[in-house]
């Protein structure tokens, strides 16, 4: 049973959640700012985008080799919110699905396993002429192999850029329009198709909550909303809804 559900709705069972940068914020990672058309200092287009990447790969590669060394460091952990939901995902009874927009590995580190990367995953690589999708924890560049086909130069990260579709999208779909509950945590509410999840679970009747460091972009279709750090934030909702 849901807490806070009204009552025709208690059965429904199945909660999707839906993370973004500002739950990995807690954890040190710097988040994604669209408003100034930066992400790390970088201009969006040049770092986060198949132009970008046909323009110059050495520079994307520099970027992401980067992101993946800090999230190695050993400096960068998960938070309680991370711990949380693992920890809610064992316990809770009914149906359940993750879905992340961050590229990090901190939900898995932190137990996760019944999840999604919408936006793929840092510490995997992927070849744009084989497709071959391995994982990686070292430097990638423009000489880099292929270790299925044996190309040079068409490794890329496995994520998902401006201009291309998210991954698991069906998977997705069906959950959202599964559920009894839907939680976003951490997201700005600018970024579609995520953006549009909310809209996807009010119109199949599930109870739809926000918990976020301030309110985002789509704050008014949220049935509850609760503002501070997700670190703070998460385990506290989490602890209610399993009563």
């Amino acid at each position: 049973m849901i807490v806070g559900l009204p009552d025709h709705m208690r059965q429904r069972s199945a909660v999707v959640v839906l993370t973004g940068a500002g739950i990995s914020a807690d954890s040190g990672l710097q988040t994604f700012r669209a408003n100034d058309g930066l992400w790390e200092n970088h201009r969006i287009e040049d770092v986060a985008s198949p132009a970008g990447f046909a323009s110059d790969p050495q520079l994307v590669h520099r970027f992401y080799n980067g992101r993946r060394k800090q999230l190695l460091s050993g400096d960068v952990r998960p938070n309680p919110a991370h711990y949380a939901l693992a920890e809610f995902e064992t316990e809770w009874p009914g149906d359940y699905l993750l879905v992340t927009q961050n590229i990090d590995n901190l939900h898995e580190w932190a137990g996760s396993r019944k999840l999604v990367h919408m936006h793929g995953e840092l510490l995997k690589k992927r070849c744009v002429f084989c497709g071959d999708v391995t994982p990686v924890d070292t430097d990638l560049s423009v000489r880099s192999w292929c270790d299925r086909c044996n190309a040079k130069g068409g490794l890329r990260p496995h994520v998902v850029w401006f201009g291309e579709t998210p991954m698991e999208m069906d998977t997705i779909d069906g959950a959202l329009r599964g559920c009894g509950l839907f939680v976003a945590i951490g997201t700005s509410g600018s970024v579609y198709p995520a953006a549009g999840f909310v809209s996807v679970a009010n119109s199949v009747g599930a109870y739809t909550v926000e918990l976020n460091l301030e309110p985002s972009a789509q704050e008014s279709a949220f049935q509850e909303r609760n503002y501070g750090p997700a670190a703070e934030l998460v385990p506290e909702f989490f602890a209610r809804v399993k009563g």
